[in-house]
This record gives structure tokens, sequence and C-alpha cells, in this order.
């Protein structure tokens, strides 16, 4: 069984007018030079699952200019033994729509069929600045297991939100808290669940793989101390925590306030310690162990986003990302400054051209 893409249209998508394109599943090695539109290709199939994409961009923010009426995106998915039509768009001013088969569907439906990863240039300081960057890639490959995290994730923040107000506007009242931290409760346990059983899945992928990039012992912490265990216990914290919550204007417990501590397994080194090189290893190894537990989990690898990753592995490297793509299965979109990058792919992938022409971005398949 597979998961992939069979054709991609992209129209007013950022610097995009107009791109086709017809793919079979292999690898999709997109080159061109900077600027040319690359990694918006790569945000137009990050749109294909739950989320606001590997941007996190509003839906204004990709249109392609100020005066479009919107943009669209659609595509063919191939997931396990079904054909979708999928298409995203939105009208100007609006909110991104999504459409399944003809049906007009809630975005968070996306995670029935289809699974998508990505490793961006941006998460390459991963390890070494704010824990907000790391629990928000934690919850990526949680939400690629457990779709379900998106809703948790949701009711928390709307209940942390109206208690966190509570508490700046001085409410002493218990009453006003109790219906807000049941829910935080409720979801803040589901939440850390959530990703310890992420955690554990992505440990089991990476033990024993046969793999060039070194493994990544992770551990969830949290700021203050370990998080309680069951619903009851964490709003009874919650509750015991209110006048210390409003004298900081926030609340200091919750799963917001984990992060994820990575060390490299076999030099037993804090990944903040590692060299810059092998930070990227470190990630493109999570990203390949989440690949790997999900062609279990999901019965087929996903769909992969590598933005630029083939000039920051050495040769070898590169050619052994190439060798684990390519024996998962996954049709891995991977972006490049020229087509040399990926000559270790030979024909198991498909290579594409984009093209700044007269400002906009173009699209030219090559045999």
């Amino acid at each position: 069984m597979a998961l992939y893409l069979t054709s991609l249209t992209l129209s007013h998508f950022r610097s995009h007018k107009l791109g086709r394109l017809a793919l079979d599943g292999r690898p999709v090695a997109l080159f061109g030079s900077n600027g040319a539109g690359k990694t918006n290709v790569l945000e137009a199939v990050s749109l294909f699952s739950p989320g606001r994409g590997l941007r996190r961009a509003s839906a204004e923010d990709m249109t392609r200019r100020p005066e479009a009426l919107g943009w669209k995106v659609t595509g063919l998915l191939q997931s396990l033994h079904q054909m979708h039509e999928i298409e995203i768009w939105s009208e100007a001013g609006a909110a991104r729509q999504v459409r399944i088969d003809d049906k007009a569907t809630p975005q968070v439906a996306l995670a029935r069929i289809a699974r998508v990863l990505w490793l961006i240039p941006a998460m390459d300081r991963l390890w070494i600045e704010g824990a907000e960057g790391r629990r928000r890639f934690l919850d990526r490959m949680t939400l690629s297991f457990e779709p379900a995290h998106a809703e948790a994730t949701l009711a928390y923040e709307r209940a942390m939100r109206e208690r966190n107000r509570l508490l700046k506007d001085g409410v002493r009242d218990g009453a006003w808290y109790g219906a807000l931290e049941t829910q935080m409760a409720q979801s803040g346990i589901a939440i850390d669940a959530n990703r310890r059983a992420a955690l554990t899945l992505l440990s089991d992928a990476q033990t024993g793989a046969a793999t060039a990039f070194p493994a990544a012992a992770l551990t969830l912490t949290h700021a203050e101390g370990d998080l309680p265990t069951t619903q009851d216990d964490l709003r009874a914290a919650l509750a015991d925590n209110r006048m210390r919550d409003m004298a900081a204007g926030r609340s200091l417990i919750g799963p917001h306030r984990a992060d994820l501590y990575g060390t490299y397994r076999a030099k037993d080194v804090p990944a903040k310690d590692c060299s810059t090189g092998e930070q990227k290893a470190l990630l493109v190894s999570l990203i390949l162990a989440n690949a790997r537990a999900l062609a279990r989990d999901f019965g087929a690898p996903p769909v992969l986003l590598l933005d630029e990753v083939a000039a920051h592995l050495d040769p070898d490297r590169r050619a052994a990302l190439y060798d684990e793509i390519a024996a998962l299965g996954a049709q891995a979109w991977m972006t490049g400054t020229e087509a040399e990058l990926f000559e270790g792919l030979g024909d198991r992938a498909q290579y594409v051209e984009v093209r700044d022409v007269d400002g906009l971005s173009e699209v030219a398949p090559r045999a």
C-alpha cells in the first residue's frame, strides 16, 4: 500500500500563477535558483495535512498577488487502496476551505487519508532555540500518529486563554475557573499521553534500524517538574496554583510548559551541544524514524517534504538518505539549487525544474 500525490495543480498560489505536475509516486526532486518558488511547491503539498502548513502562514499570505481573488491547490491523492480528489482554496479575505471528493469538509478530515511530514531550514536551530519550537515539532509528529491530538490541543488552548484572561483581570471567584480547569485537565492529560506514545513509537522505529543517521534519545520534560498523571490531579494542581498564576498573569502548569530534550544516543551528548552537522543529522534521523513508524501504523509511509536537505549533507549521507527514502517507498519532495545534488537518485525519482520567468514561478518536469 502507498500514499502519494498523482497530480498537483497550483493556481495563484504564492509565486505560481498556474503550475501543473503529473506524478507517479516516486520521489520528486525540485531544482532551481534561489527564489524561484521551490519551497512554495512544498508549502502547497503541506496543506494536504491538518494544520497551517510548513510556514504556518495565513490563507491571505498564500495569495500570489494582493489583487488576486484568492488561490487554489488541487491534487489527486492515492491513499492506501483509494484515490481521492482534494481541493484546498481561499477566496480573498476568507479562511482556507477544503473539499474531499466533491464534499466540503473541515481541514482536520485530511488526517483520515493523508500523512505529511516536513523538514525545513527553519528547523535547523531546533535544539538550541526556545521550547516552543520543540513542542511544535513534537506535536507535528504526534499528530501524524494520532489525528485527535489536534482537537485536544485546540480545546486546551481555548480553555487556557480564557483562564489566563481571568488571571490577568484578577478574578478570584473559584466558580469562574472550575469548568475551564476541568477542560484543561481533560485535554492536558490527553496531550501528554499522546506525546509520550509518539515518543515510544519513535524510539522503537530508531532501535535496530539500518541507517547512516544517528539515533536520538528523546525525553519529555516540564518546566514545573513532572506533570500530574490523572485529570483529577491536574485539575487540583491548577486550582491550587491560581494565586501564583495570578501573580504571573498566566498559567504556569500544564503541557504548554513541556519541552523536548534530545540526546545523540551513541555519544551520550545533548543535542544542543552537538555540531551543526550532527544536529541536522539528528533531525533527519527523527523524520525517517517517524516515517518508518507511520508506515507500520498508518499502513503506508507518509509524504515527506525535505527543503534544501541535500545541500546540508555530505555526499555519503546524501546517498544514504536517498537509499532510505527509496527503501521506504515514500514520495519525498526535495529541493535544491542544482539537479546534480540529486544524481544519487538516478531514475528512482522524478525531476522538476522550477524557474522564475518574468517574476512568476514556472514548473517544468524533466524526463
